[in-house]
């Protein structure tokens, strides 16, 4: 294997070869598999005995139908059948999501799962990304996310909770508040596909507000938690109207027997699919904590079956990565080639703890062993938090993510607006977006999260609970450091350039030394209800309208992103070589009351 590794990822168009491609290439067992998140728990050996047993019926014979499978899967979860749409993995989902419900411009947070920010480029779709940053511990602050969707007039939002790579978590009611805040765009969607490993809350879901609201969807796994990625099953759940519309597109026979037959055997192993869940969550403490004790190597906090981990100073991503598969036999993400990322990033999926002593004794030899030179070197005292990779994604972002954005975080730097982080030395990418003028904030308390019972209702009205911020006066735009000509608007429908209208003058941030390690994400308080900025009604962003007709494939939307600069090389090439017992109290997925 060890003379085919380069060549088997280099080959892929996924972000690593495939478990069978890696068996195939071997003695005819796979590696151990730090790669693929998912759950080492479940099935159960007994659960597999009994597929093994019905394999020639359930690979013989058409399944029933997806209507009658997703009924089962409702009845499970509690969930009406109307709302809910099953597909053949989230990427099926996705990619109709994107066909039938974006219109020309998506904002996701970055790094993130990757179909979020491929898919709507593919389609020539604008993609909005929003660089979460390294020295913040890549935690999304959703008020900044908000004023940068509006800045941007883009349509539709993802948020993923928890984040892949990272595994950073978002608490129930500051989810809410973002998508009644959101409640004018075209869409909003969350990504809650591994939000079943998460302890940081007992009903951290949205499924129950998705429902009620016109413009939001979420995205739930089934192959991740129950540790069957190969029969590829999860479902989305929205109101009946959005879940229709995708429904509708979906072949009649889009789910394949396995998964109809794991659907029906699930009554019958909550006790089992709980304790799964468990037991994963007590491994990532033990795994986190044996990662963290190797020599500078970071470990981010994490609310997936994940942690993501960065890599000493010296160790390349892409070396590590072959040589634990060549020397270990064991496979790790390499966060390389995702947006945001570098090469000095892994991402490790949490197994059981004799798999983890492994794991750590084979980075202990790549990293710092002594029969051949480590790859890890001592830690640099160089003024940033960021690694070359996220600060050429950053640069890049920025550039293509449309001018005016740069500096505005100073505006607000030390002002004690909440949320709102310092601005990064010079160098290290572009500063999160800040809110130009920010209005009184009341320190009493946040925003009531609104009741599950209440339905907003889409359009250029203010979002109730959210009060419109105070007009402020249009500041002046800033002379150019050279005198140019300035363009005349044409009465004639001829397209012109459109010269960026810049915000103001822009101070210069104030370089400010990192810390020799990133920062830990600062625990989440409820946000003020001031926070999100109003509808695109009250408060229209300063874009230009965008052209008529759609846009055609592989041209960025109104100077966004494509596909080819991403994959390029602009900064982004490849590195070099609760507890159920039976059917009457399955467990809550769906994040509502259990019964019984």
């Amino acid at each position: 294997m060890a003379d085919n590794v380069t060549s088997l990822f280099r080959s892929t168009t996924a972000h690593s070869p495939s478990m069978a491609a890696l068996t195939r290439e071997s003695d005819g067992a796979g590696p151990v598999d730090f790669c693929i998140p998912c759950n080492p728990y479940f099935p159960t050996p007994a659960m597999f005995e009994d597929m093994a047993g019905r394999l020639r019926d359930i690979i013989t014979y058409y399944p029933s139908s997806a209507d009658t499978i997703t009924a089962e899967l409702c009845s499970l979860l509690r969930l009406p059948p109307q709302c809910v749409a099953m597909g053949n993995g989230s990427t099926e989902l996705i990619t109709w999501i994107d066909h039938l419900l974006v219109r020309e411009s998506l904002a996701v947070p970055v790094p993130t799962f990757g179909r979020w920010t491929d898919q709507p480029m593919e389609t020539g779709k604008r993609v909005d990304m929003f660089p979460l940053q390294e020295a913040g511990g890549f935690a999304l602050d959703l008020a900044q996310y908000a004023e940068f969707i509006r800045a941007r007039g883009t349509r539709v939002a993802v948020v993923c909770n928890p984040n892949n790579p990272d595994g950073g978590f978002l608490h129930k009611h500051a989810i809410v508040q973002f998508m009644d805040a959101m409640a004018d765009l075209d869409l909003v969607v969350i990504d809650e596909s591994f939000l079943e490993f998460a302890d940081a809350e007992n009903e951290p879901s949205v499924v129950q507000e998705a429902m009620l609201r016109p413009n939001v969807i979420v995205l739930r796994s089934l192959g991740k938690n129950f540790g069957l990625h190969g029969i590829r099953f999860g479902y989305l759940v929205a109101n009946p109207a959005l879940a229709g519309r995708v429904r509708s597109m979906l072949p009649k026979w889009n789910l394949n027997s396995f998964a109809e037959h794991v659907v029906f055997m699930l009554k019958e192993h909550g006790a089992e699919y709980a304790q799964s869940l468990h037991q994963v969550r007590r491994d990532r403490m033990d795994m986190s904590g044996q990662l963290s004790s190797l020599p500078g190597l970071t470990v981010y906090p994490s609310q997936g079956n994940f942690l993501f981990v960065r890599l000493p100073v010296g160790a390349e991503g892409t070396v590590v990565r072959d040589r634990m598969l060549t020397e270990h036999r064991i496979l790790v993400r390499e966060c390389g080639n995702k947006i945001g990322s570098s090469s000095r990033f892994l991402r490790l999926v949490v197994r059981p703890q004799v798999d983890v002593r492994r794991l750590v004794t084979g980075l202990e030899q790549v990293l710092y062993g002594t029969s051949r030179r480590g790859a890890a070197g001592p830690e640099q005292a160089t003024g940033t938090g960021y690694s070359s990779g996220t600060a050429a994604v950053d640069r890049l972002v920025s550039r293509t993510n449309g001018a005016g954005m740069r500096g505005l975080a100073a505006q607000t730097a030390g002002a004690g607006v909440p949320g709102l982080a310092a601005a990064p030395s010079a160098g290290t990418g572009m500063p999160l977006p800040a809110a130009v003028s920010a209005p009184a904030v009341d320190t009493g308390g946040g925003m009531p999260v609104p009741a599950a019972a209440s339905v907003v209702t889409g359009g250029g009205a203010g979002v109730p609970g959210v009060p419109q911020p105070v007009a402020q006066p249009v500041p002046q735009q800033a002379p150019a450091p050279v005198p140019q000509p300035v363009p005349q608007q044409a009465p004639a429908p001829v397209p012109q350039p459109v010269p960026q209208q810049v915000p103001g003058p822009v101070p210069q941030p104030v370089p400010i030394p990192a810390p020799a390690q990133p920062l830990a994400p600062v625990a989440q308080a409820p946000m003020p209800a001031t926070a999100f900025p109003a509808p695109a009604a009250a408060q229209v962003p300063p874009q230009v309208p965008p052209p008529a007709g759609p846009t055609p494939p592989g041209v960025p939307a109104r100077g966004g992103l494509t596909a080819a600069q991403v994959r390029g090389t602009d900064g982004l090439s490849m590195a070099p070589a609760t507890g159920w017992q039976g059917p009457q109290s399955w467990p809550d997925p769906a994040g509502m009351d259990q019964v019984g």
